[in-house]
């Protein structure tokens, strides 16, 4: 936008709150609270993580067997649920209407 055209002009053009030229907010002493608050737990989070349960050689395959247990009982229930196979003459049969029922 102009420079000019900005200071010439009266008021924020269009809608004021949305918008490329929207007019900015004030920040109020809620928003900063929220804000610290947001940034405590953050500190906290990485406090937490920068002190890991288990070594990297303990975390390595240590959920090995659960997860293959857990696969195996997903593949078995799917193949329980899974369909069971089809012909071709259950899908062709209602063509057999002119079949003599002595053939």
């Amino acid at each position: 936008m102009f420079l000019t055209a900005f200071l010439l002009r009266k008021g924020i053009p269009g809608k004021q709150w949305i918008g490329k030229y929207r007019r900015p907010r004030n920040i109020t002493w809620q928003m900063k609270r929220g804000v610290i608050w947001r940034l405590e737990i953050e500190k906290e989070t990485e406090y937490w993580l920068s002190r890991p349960w288990m070594t990297i050689e303990q975390e390595r395959g240590h959920a090995a067997s659960r997860r293959a247990e857990q696969w195996e009982a997903f593949k078995a229930a799917k193949a329980a649920t899974f369909p069971a196979p089809k012909n071709i003459e259950d899908h062709l049969n209602h063509l057999n209407v002119t079949k003599k029922w002595g053939n």
